[in-house]
């Protein structure tokens, strides 16, 4: 489909929404106005999580068209939803939309093409309840850093991943700071203050715009050049880096945290380190944030389970 985001899911609005439906007709598959929506406010509601989705799918996986979309990118944006620790309602008012975002393509395509793409995003369900295992929603915390991330990063299939990976684990870069990389964001080495050791510092530009310098391992950092030097840059499928990680957890017999998992480890990690540089508590929360580009504290203490 053709558009802005904003006229994309117009279109898809007109298709779904049906003032006034009675609900006897919404659930009766033989009705016309099957699986449609009646209400105003709910319409407006789910339609400002599909703007949200369809803008977050643009900027971070470069697709422009809402008749693309497929099950990995449900999955990487409710967990990239799921890192902002939300509420139970607003999780499942996500999740609820997305339902509503299948209905209506399926209902958009079957109108538009003799042989209409079907659309599954039922992974939604199994993604809610695994999130309402986590102390994201629900009393439950549940530990997502790998307990030995440099085995599952080592027996990746790809360098590129693995490269990907370390800067993840190292520098606590999201997964968009690391599938496109350019030498003018290399910006030589320079002694982290925390660990008085000397690393490889990165830019990175992520979610909303942030910017700042990541700290990786000078190793990792000649890897990364390296490859840029090789190739002119450092790019990666984001899809297939993600698959990458799940399969190679289930080879090894590991519980997969996807990528953010990494990003757990960092926390962790980093403020550790901190503490043993003398930082208090508070400052070393703040701090640590600070680096992984949240703006609140309390976010660190997600990862630790506070």
């Amino acid at each position: 489909m053709r558009g802005s985001v904003y006229y994309q899911t117009a279109e898809l609005t007109k298709i779904i929404f049906q003032e006034g439906a009675k609900k006897q007709d919404r659930i009766n598959p033989k009705h016309l106005h099957y699986q449609k929506i009646a209400s105003y406010n709910t319409m407006k509601s789910y339609r400002d999580v599909w703007n949200n989705f369809l803008n977050y799918l643009k900027e971070h996986w470069n697709v422009k068209d809402c008749e693309k979309i497929n099950f990995e990118h449900i999955l990487a944006y409710i967990d990239y939803k799921v890192e902002y620790y939300p509420s139970k309602q607003y999780l499942q008012k996500i999740i609820s939309a997305l339902g509503k975002l299948e209905i209506a393509l399926n209902y958009y395509s079957k109108l538009k093409y003799d042989f209409p793409i079907l659309y599954d995003f039922s992974i939604r369900s199994s993604l809610l309840t695994e999130a309402t295992n986590l102390k994201l929603v629900a009393d439950n915390y549940h530990n997502r850093t790998y307990q030995d991330p440099i085995k599952l990063i080592e027996n990746l299939s790809k360098s590129k991943h693995k490269i990907a990976a370390k800067i993840e684990l190292e520098g606590g870069a999201r997964v968009e700071a690391c599938t496109l990389i350019k030498k003018e964001q290399l910006l030589e080495y320079k002694i982290d203050k925390i660990t008085q050791n000397n690393k490889g510092v990165l830019f990175t530009k992520e979610k909303g715009g942030k910017e700042g310098n990541i700290y990786i391992l000078v190793d990792t950092y000649k890897l990364l050049l390296l490859e840029i030097e090789t190739v002119g840059v450092f790019k990666i499928n984001r899809a297939n880096y993600m698959k990458d990680i799940r399969e190679t957890a289930k080879r090894l017999n590991i519980a997969s945290e996807g990528t953010h998992g990494f990003r757990w480890n960092f926390a962790k990690r980093r403020l550790f380190e901190y503490a043993n540089a003398g930082y208090t508590y508070e400052q070393s929360l703040l701090l640590v944030s600070k680096e992984m580009k949240h703006n609140r504290a309390n976010i660190t203490e997600h990862y630790l389970g506070g």
